[in-house]
This record gives C-alpha cells, structure tokens and sequence, in this order.
C-alpha cells in the first residue's frame, strides 16, 4: 500500500499488487487506519506486516485487524498496549526486577497554571541533565535534552507537540541523562506458545538527534558473560508482558558496566539486518511464521545458543538525505545517479533509484548500507570500501560522515557512546578529507589518456567527458591502452563529482 507520494517508489512497482491508501500527509495515508484495514481487504489478504515506523506500535492497528479478520504480523494488541506505552512499560518491567533508568514512572504535565512548578520539583529529583521524552512511539521523536531548570518549560512543550503530531499522543516523562552511556539492544523472538529468546545484541551508540546513525552485531568489547547477561533482562523485561512476534529491548549501558532497561520496541527495527546477517536467521520470514502460528524453530534456538559467543561481526550505517555538514539537516532533491557498492560481505537495503523525489514528507532514510565479515576488524575494512564506492548524485546524504567514521580512530577501537557525535564530529575534517580525496581522483583520472568524445545522450558520465569503454559507435580502444581504462577513466571523473562540489 502506498501513498501519492511513494507512487513510483521501487517497492511499488516490484509488488504484484499494490494499493493507493491517500495523499502525502501522513495523517491522511499511513497513519489512517481505515485506509489502511480498506486497502488489505480490497487486496483479499489475510495478514498485514506493518513494516517499522508509523502504525507499526500502535495497538489500535492490531485491534482494527483482529475485528476485520486479519492476521497482525507483530505482537498482540494487549502487549503493543502495555510496551507502547513507556512509563506502563517502565514501571512493569521495574516491578519484575530488571533496572530501570532512574526517572518518573507517570507522565509530566506540559499546560496549567502549576504545572511547570510541578515539573520542577520532579526534574530535581530525577537530576540534571535530563531527557524530556515521549511515552509513545520511538525514532528519537519527542524527545528534548534538558541541562538547566530554566530550559525545562520549553523543552517540554516541544518535546510534547511533536509527540501529539508524529503519534497521536503527547505525553512525556522525564529521565536522566547518563553520560558517556552506550545503547545496547537486544533481538527478540517469542512464539504463541510463550517461548521467548534473544538472537544477539546490537550497539547503536552512535545518533543524532536521538536518532541512530551507525548500529552494529555484536556490540564492541562487550564478554560473552555481559551479553547474556542483558540477553537474560531483554527476555525478563518481554516476559512481563508476554510477548510474542519480534522486539527490541533496549538498555544504557553505563560506564560502570551496568545495564539499565531504556523500552521496549514492539516491532522490526530499521537495523535488524546486521542481526539476520550475524545469527543467519530472516527474521521477517520468522515474523510471518510466528504470525501463522509456528513455535520457534531449532535453527532459531540454535541462533539463540551461539548469540553469547558470535562467529562474525556486521555493522550498518543509514544512508540518508541529510547534510552532515550543517547539523545533519534534510535535504529534498531529485536524485540524479544512485550507484550501490557490491561485493563480499555488502548488503543494500534501499527505498529509492535514480530519478527518485526526496520529498519532506517522511524521514529522509535512502538505504542502509550493511557489511559483514568474520571480525571487527574486516567489517570496518570493508565498510571502508563501500561507503567509498557507494555514489549519489542530485542530493545531499551522510555518506560523508559515514565515510569520516569508518576511519574514525576512536570508533575503530570501538569506543563509542551517545554522545559520540556531538563531542567528535566537526565538518571541518571531512571537507579536508573530501578535498584530498578529490585531489587524488583527479589526479589518478590524468594518468589515463582519454580517447574519443562521449556519444550524445550517453548517462553514464557527465556532458563534455569522455566515452567510457569500448567505443560506442563500434570502434575500440587501442592497444597502448588496456580494455578496461576507459571504465575506470568515467568511474574517476565520476568520483571527481562527489560531494564537495
């Protein structure tokens, strides 16, 4: 199902059915329930996958499908009720044991002639600096770092208006803020007959705006005895509320080795590639046999006994429309060259093509690039080869920064944390780096001669170059020359296009 906007988006034209649910606005398409319960029964189908952001969380999706007579490819309504909001969730999974981040258990009243008052007194309770937070959804949205007192008012009312627009929901709580933390979630699978287990850990340290940039399988420097130790709260805390399907648990990691329980994510992440190409196990596919009424599997529970002790390592950045040069601002554009990187280890999970539209509608997501290898070592050298080879044209992305961190000396050693980019990450060094590396591309495309003009009406590389390859109009490259030159002559030109321009 799709909107106006994502018409011609690939995933629509590739479906063998595909059905128009509203205009661009969200709250008119994806976020329309009717909509979306009219365009499954138009369709015939029996169950409904609701893929990782907008409804994907919210109960009353799964409500509205159990009244139609549709399978929800994700927990019960019972559950996405009780981990969707995080305070129930917060104080449930506290009552079972498990550590909570120190913070209130029942919302912060935004609007009243006492209310900022009220919320205060809490927030010295809780401590500074602390995060004003959303109690429903995720994403980083609806969420606000507060230093001082006299920030808090404000940071409550934005941090609760963008809660009500982006989920329904305005709400918000507050929490303290661990310095130097690490993320660290952990993969879940429960089945209808209550089995439950984790399938590995991922670090997401590594964000802007609350908002993940980088994650990886397994974390960094973590023992297998620490990974079953939060693989074992991960599993406590989804007991709590019978899960059954896929989830998140996600915890800090302090810097006294200490895991506190962040919330649970009832549905797919954006990052549960890199745990698919660790543990070797589809998780969509389970998702959809779980849905159907399947128990867990022995390649499952064999995942799950070897998770502790991993044989490989995958990281995974996003590729998305941003300017990491100005505060990781959207951009919109039309995307005039989309060249994904290949080879062993490389996987691309992408939305979009040459000749897409990023609009400002929804997040500015592109792809995520995924690459592992069997150590950290030779997944970060790989990584290194494919952010260099990976090439959009027309609008900006983060491939820069992506292209910065992969040779990042602190984040080679794995020593990442939350606030990893604001304390580490300045401009300056990339456009310095971009300009050395565009120095070097021109000057390796000199070594080359070139041959003949480029045909008219030939994409391949930009007006007034040179053809690539053999000569298109029949002629051929002469022996001084190997076959192959012209390719990689257009491949450096090319390159000599990237960002900066």
């Amino acid at each position: 199902m799709y909107s106006d906007v994502d018409a011609e988006a690939p995933h629509v034209r590739a479906a063998d059915h595909a059905v128009r649910i509203g205009p661009p606005p969200a709250a008119d398409s994806y976020l329309d329930v009717g909509a979306i319960i009219g365009a499954a029964r138009m369709s015939g189908a029996d169950a409904l996958h609701p893929g990782y952001g907008f409804l994907s969380e919210r109960a009353l999706l799964a409500e509205a499908c159990m009244d139609a007579g549709i399978v929800f490819v994700g927990p019960s309504a019972a559950t996405l009720a009780g981990l969707g909001d995080k305070l129930s969730a917060r104080r449930a999974v506290s009552e079972a044991g498990v550590p909570v981040v120190p913070g209130t258990l029942t919302p912060i009243a935004v609007a009243g002639p006492e209310a900022a008052g009220r919320a205060a007194a809490r927030a010295e309770e809780v401590g500074w600096p602390l995060l004003v937070k959303a109690a429903a959804g995720g994403g980083g949205r609806g969420m606000r770092r507060v230093d001082r007192a006299g920030d808090l008012q404000a940071a409550l009312l934005a941090a609760s208006a963008e809660a009500a627009t982006a989920f329904g929901d305005g709400s918000v709580y507050l929490e303290r803020y661990m310095d130097r933390a690490r993320h660290v979630e952990v993969q879940l699978l429960g089945d209808q007959a209550g089995a439950i287990v984790a399938l590995g850990e991922r670090d997401c340290s590594v964000q802007r705006r609350h908002q993940k940039l980088v994650e990886e399988a397994p974390a960094p420097g973590l023992t297998p005895g620490q990974r079953r130790e939060v693989h074992a709260l991960a599993i406590q805390a989804a007991r709590t509320f019978g899960l059954s399907n896929a989830a998140t648990a996600e915890f800090l990691l302090g810097p006294d080795g200490r895991f506190w329980f962040l919330e649970v994510n009832t549905r797919l992440q954006v990052e549960h590639g890199v745990t698919e190409l660790v543990s070797g196990i589809d998780l969509v596919q389970e998702q959809l046999w779980i849905a159907a009424g399947r128990q867990l599997g022995e390649r499952v529970l064999e995942a799950a006994d070897a998770a502790p002790a991993p044989a490989s390592h995958a990281i995974e950045v996003r590729v998305s429309a941003e300017d990491p040069a100005v505060g990781f601002l959207p951009v919109t554009g039309v995307i005039t060259a989309w060249r994904e990187p290949g080879g062993p280890g490389i996987r691309v999970d992408s939305g979009v093509e040459a000749g897409t539209r990023v609009t400002a509608e929804y997040d500015p997501l592109l792809a995520k690039l995924l690459v592992i290898a069997p150590d950290r070592p030779s997944s970060l050298a790989r990584l290194r080869r494919a952010v260099d080879e990976f090439h959009v044209g027309g609008v900006q992305t983060t491939l820069p920064f992506h292209r910065w961190i992969a040779g990042d000396r602190e984040f080679g050693a794995g020593r990442v944390w939350t606030g990893f980019v604001d304390d580490r990450w300045h401009p300056g060094p990339i456009r310095e780096m971009a300009a050395r590396r565009a120095a070097r591309l021109a000057a390796a495309a000199t070594t080359i001669p070139a041959r003949a003009p480029m045909a008219a009406g030939d994409g391949n590389v930009a007006p007034g170059s040179h053809r690539p390859g053999p000569d298109h109009a029949g002629g051929t490259i002469g022996a001084e020359q190997p076959r192959a030159a012209g390719w990689a002559t257009a491949g450096r030109r090319a390159a000599v296009e990237r960002w900066p321009r």
